[in-house]
């Protein structure tokens, strides 16, 4: 709890809290803990074979919490608020969590339940959904479709008290701003608890009928195929993400002197997304396109990225290739999305300076905007073997300085933002050992000031320029525009004498 943010701890001291007192009436009321026993045991098995080490790896089993919330919901159809409570806590602390502080998640994950699943029992007693499930035998059938009412306001009483907590321990934990922390989680849960409580009320009139408990249990079935289509879906993502590092691995033992320099980007640029408060779908996209954004320095010779004398004309050209090259290379891999749009635009300028194909404005992609900010903070704030790392403060005046005319104002805006909540380390990226590169300090050894004025900010390259010297904030000449492309067409590539 130590490494805990002190907000984050409150609000987990205050769920606890908060499901005591949802559990505590059980003391002086009558509870059928029979069934309660059941529901909880039912519950704790379902989230169990992910920690079993005989069955974890080897049955398809749900990746994130959540797929069994229809045996929640059932008790709260069947149990009174507190009792419905208890029902949540055992599986969910023994559930599967993949972060650290792993107890702390599991007891933050227990009192969420356990006051969930109270508020949903409260909201169906209140508006007589016992009475509505009928009992055991034919004279007191469910009463549809008004069952479906009550059902249907505690599962929707479930799913708001759920993405309320979660907003408020991404808040918390994480430091969200409050305007993005809840935005977007009900939307995305209330469906899902939608189907949820349809599982749920037909296991409790399943249960509530003259089959009785047995019967409840074949809803587990279509909910353990759901359970594996949604494996199915994590182990491709999982296959996606595996696919991202072998690419950016590839550009690093190609490229030494940028090492870790993808992740970073990749990392500042969901920063950036996360404070102009995309979309949580967008995040992991944008995220990708800055990890992804030179893998096209693939396609470029590797003697001329470890080149140690200066470009010639002709080898820059060829490196001002990468974003097509790039392009091309991701081009058919569908889950990127607009990532590749940035690959190929992230050395576009607002003014039309850039390339490949000189755009401006708006004609550049949100997401290339983005990248390109991110890409050039790091650039300047990360150590290689030819010059220090520039301070963050220094990097962050030069790109306000270069707002409007290079970078998106909004773009540098957020990083800003977000620099100002989150902080930034850099690890080392060169073939250097020792923490010299880390928290952007110097290497040993002395280190020649810069002797021309400082220019926009570039994309550094592992050589230096021809006149030996640097500026501080780019390593390379700040290549001219290039002919725009009419509309819908890729623009002109360049000729065989610009190229290698």
């Amino acid at each position: 709890m130590r490494d805990i943010p002190t907000g984050a701890r409150i609000a987990v001291v205050g769920a606890v809290v908060g499901a005591g007192a949802c559990a505590l009436p059980v003391l002086r009321q009558g509870v059928p803990w029979a069934a309660v026993a059941l529901l909880a045991g039912l519950y704790a098995l379902c989230e169990w074979p992910p920690r079993c080490p005989v069955l974890a790896g080897k049955v398809s089993v749900p990746i994130a919490p959540g797929s069994f919330f229809p045996v929640l919901l059932a008790a709260a159809f069947l149990l009174p608020p507190a009792a419905a409570a208890l029902v949540a806590v055992p599986g969910a602390l023994i559930a599967y969590v993949e972060e650290e502080p792993r107890r702390v998640r599991r007891v933050w994950r227990a009192a969420q339940l356990a006051i969930a699943a109270s508020a949903a029992a409260g909201a169906h007693v209140l508006l007589g959904g016992r009475e509505a499930l009928g009992g055991r035998g034919a004279a007191t059938a469910p009463d549809f479709p008004y069952a479906l009412l009550p059902a249907g306001a505690a599962a929707l009483v479930f799913c708001l008290v759920l993405t309320a907590l979660d907003g408020l321990i991404l808040a918390t934990a994480e430091r969200r701003p409050p305007r993005t922390a809840w935005r977007g989680l009900l939307l995305r849960s209330l469906a899902p608890h939608c189907v949820h409580g349809l599982a749920g009320l037909m296991m409790a009139v399943l249960w509530r009928s003259g089959f009785g408990p047995p019967a409840a249990l074949f809803v587990l079935l279509p909910m353990y195929i759901s359970c594996w289509v949604f494996a199915q879906y994590h182990r491709e993502r999982a296959a996606h993400r595996a696919t991202i590092r072998a690419l950016v691995q590839a550009v690093d033992i190609k490229d030494r002197y940028t090492r870790g320099h993808s992740e970073r980007v990749g990392r500042a640029s969901e920063m950036i997304a996360r404070e102009l408060g995309m979309e949580e779908g967008r995040l992991e996209v944008i995220r990708f396109a800055g990890i992804l954004h030179d893998v096209g320095k693939l396609g470029v010779p590797t003697r001329v990225l470890r080149k140690d004398g200066p470009l010639t004309p002709e080898e820059r050209a060829v490196i001002e290739l990468h974003p097509e090259y790039g392009h091309e290379m991701v081009r058919g891999i569908g889950f990127l999305g607009e990532a590749r749009a940035a690959i190929l635009h992230h050395h576009e300028r607002l003014d039309g300076s850039g390339y490949p194909y000189g755009l401006a404005g708006g004609q550049i992609p949100e997401a290339a905007r983005v990248v390109a900010v991110a890409d050039a903070f790091d650039a300047m704030t990360s150590t290689r073997s030819y010059r220090r790392a520039r301070p963050v403060a220094a990097a962050v005046t030069e790109l306000q300085r270069c707002a409007g005319a290079q970078f998106d104002p909004r773009m540098v805006g957020g990083l800003v933002r977000a620099l100002s909540r989150y902080g930034w380390h850099v690890e080392v990226t060169a073939d250097e050992p020792g923490p010299a590169a880390r928290g952007n300090l110097p290497p040993p050894g002395p280190v020649k000031a810069p002797a021309v004025p400082a220019g926009p900010v570039a994309d550094l390259l592992p050589t230096p320029p021809a006149n030996g010297r640097f500026s501080p904030l780019a390593d390379v000449a700040e290549p001219g525009p290039r002919p725009r492309p009419e509309p819908g067409l890729p623009g002109p590539r360049p000729s065989n004498a610009q190229g290698a």
